[in-house]
């Protein structure tokens, strides 16, 4: 399965709100993810908040280059339930 991300939000700590190209939003939790040498210094919220998705990119990516696979992010993401 091959699917884009479209939006991303920071939500606190090291929670991020993912929309992906077919409509689902999900809220994915990275905090056991940042471990080696490029995601270690994600550790730093400050840095982690940086969070965008490159104007030519299908997924997130950091300042410092470090980037995760959309699908890996779909499938551990949580789904967000809409408000009513």
């Amino acid at each position: 399965m091959f699917t884009e991300i479209v939006a991303v939000a920071h939500v606190g700590d090291y929670r991020l709100q993912l929309t992906f190209g077919d409509g689902v939003a999900k809220e994915v939790d990275l905090r056991d993810e940042l471990w080696g040498e490029v995601f270690l210094p994600l550790r730093e919220v400050s840095l982690f908040q940086q969070v965008f998705i490159p104007q030519d990119g299908d997924t997130i990516e950091w300042p410092n280059g470090a980037d995760f696979a959309p699908e890996f992010l779909y499938e551990i993401g949580v789904p967000v339930l809409e408000q009513a």
